[in-house]
């Protein structure tokens, strides 16, 4: 189970890696322009919040995964990660409108690989919080 917490590690920490460039990819500074400014500095400011939390939650896979799969408060935590990439799992799936990737081959899959990964995650924290 370590050697999986520390692949979830890496690629969490590339993820988070990846938000640098969606302000330039999304067309922030047109896109967000007619929005007020708190409304503009608050999607600007969550952005980097959710790169700089999935890059310590990749940290801490990386750098404390025996931990994760071996104590109490480990398991706890695997469990809390879990459930927070489950519900980004469904999220994937009830929040984006389909009308974003169907029928576009790049965004079918960029839709297809992160809902992959999403699983991946979960069902890894959930069989490290249940002590597999």
């Amino acid at each position: 189970m370590q050697i999986h917490l520390k692949i979830i590690g890496v690629l969490c920490m590339a993820l988070a890696l990846v938000h640098v460039v969606f302000p330039k990819y999304f067309h922030w500074k047109k896109e967000l322009r007619s929005l007020s400014l708190v409304n503009k500095q608050m999607m600007e400011i969550h952005t980097l919040f959710i790169a700089v939390t999935v890059f310590l939650m990749g940290l801490l896979c990386v750098s404390s995964a025996a931990e994760i799969v071996e104590t109490s408060l480990g398991k706890k935590i695997a469990l809390g990660l879990g459930i927070f990439w489950l519900l980004r799992l469904i999220i994937q799936f009830v929040g984006y409108s389909p009308k974003l990737w169907k029928g576009k081959t790049f965004e079918t899959t960029v839709h297809v690989v992160f809902s992959i990964f999403w699983l991946y995650v979960t069902v890894i924290f959930f069989i490290t919080a249940l002590g597999a």
